[in-house]
Parts: structure tokens; sequence; C-alpha cells
């Protein structure tokens, strides 16, 4: 491939590094020598997305946390155990659904002498540009009935920057079809085309002041989808 990491991650993105064929295991295998953007200088590694190859439903996050990040897993920390725990509430069956993120690289401020966990920062909008082919590719490759946008990040990585997951939140919506990011939505339901459900991150739960309020929120969003999925 031509020209310099720096010149494809202004350029390109992630897009270069992209298969055109193959499946999720391609693209794992693809994403681990990413330079679509200068995420990777810093992380660990590629935090690609795991689970159900033809998976019912895809949940999407906003990025790899510290051990996320140091495992090669996406979701096996807090906000992670707290997502599959809510699931289990909502009878959103685990073994059906795909997990991934909308940046594949743990982005994460300088680390302060004497702290051993690093503290994200949530990924600017270049960096979830540079990345959304890969997000692309799975949302192709898997081909879920259901799309679950995890907080504002993926919704805006997902459907555009104009998201607000505070008036999304919740609501059960139809896509066009077609392989394009960011995806459109309509408000029709149409059972042939793909839908999207947005909800808050399980971050924000670990966050509220109110955690059961904010975590018993979280499982009412996720029951719609269990209604979908049926």
């Amino acid at each position: 491939m031509p020209g310099s990491d720096r010149d494809r991650e202004t350029a390109d993105g992630a897009q270069p590094y992209v298969p055109a064929r193959g499946g999720i295991p391609a693209l794992r295998r693809a994403a681990a020598d990413c330079r679509g953007c200068s995420l990777y200088a810093d992380a660990t590694q590629t935090v690609f997305g795991a689970g159900a190859p033809r998976a019912r439903v895809m949940f999407v996050g906003e990025q790899p946390g510290d051990q996320e990040d140091r495992a090669g897993e996406p979701f096996v920390g807090p906000a992670g155990r707290l997502l599959r725990s809510a699931l289990a509430e909502a009878e959103v069956d685990e073994e059906q659904a795909y997990f991934t993120n909308a940046v594949k690289h743990f982005k994460f401020a300088p680390v302060a002498e004497g702290r051993k966990r690093r503290i994200h920062k949530a990924p600017n909008l270049g960096e979830m540009t540079a990345c959304r082919p890969w997000l692309a590719a799975e949302v192709r490759r898997v081909n879920p009935e259901l799309i679950v946008a995890l907080g504002a990040t993926a919704g805006k990585s997902l459907l555009g920057s104009s998201f607000r997951v505070t008036e999304a939140r919740g609501t059960l919506v139809s896509l066009e079809p077609g392989p394009d990011m960011p995806l459109t939505a309509e408000t029709t339901d149409h059972r042939d085309h793909r839908h999207l459900l947005s909800t808050v991150h399980p971050s924000a739960v670990l966050r509220a002041k109110d955690r059961d309020e904010a975590y018993g929120g979280l499982v009412a969003d996720l029951r719609i989808a269990a209604r979908f999925l049926g």
C-alpha cells in the first residue's frame, strides 16, 4: 500500500486495511495491523468485536476500556459485566449476540503518578470516522436483525453526528438497507429492514448517582430488544 501511515490516517482511515473478502475472523486478523488513526500507537492492541458471527443482535459501544485493551476482548471490564447482567435480566440471549465498539483502540488520558488504572478519553470525530470502515464491515458480515447503540459515540458512528441518545433512547427505528455508514433511519417499521435501538452505555449506569434507577432503565430498554427478537 503506497504512502505513509500518517498519509493514510488522514486520507482513508481504516479503509485500506479492510479486506474485501472473508468473514469476521478475516476482519479480526486484518484489524490487528490497523494504522488508520493514531490511537494504535498508545494502545496495547486492537480490540475487535466478538460473539456469534451471524448474530441476530449486535451491541455497539464506544471504545475498549483499560481491561479490554489488556485482554483484547470487548466488554470484559466492569461495564461489560453490568451489560451482561442486564441482558440476562431482560432475557436477551447472549448466545445470539455480537459485541463490538465504534472505535477499536483504547484512548486514554496520561497516567497520573501513583495511578495504575488508565482513564479513558472519549474518541473525537476524526477517530470515529477513521474507524467506521471496521464497524461497517462488521455490520455487513454479521448482518444482524437488530443493532443496539450503547451511548452517544455508538449512535453517532451509526447514524451521524446529529444523533442524541437522550432523544433517541428506547425507540426502535427501521434502517434503510445498504452497506453505507452512517446508516439512514426511518420511523416506519418494515420487517424486511434492519432495525436499531438506542440506549445508554453501561458505563453511564456505573457513574449514575442513582445506580439502581439507571440500571432499571437500561434493562427496560433491553426488554424492547428482547420483544423484537421474540
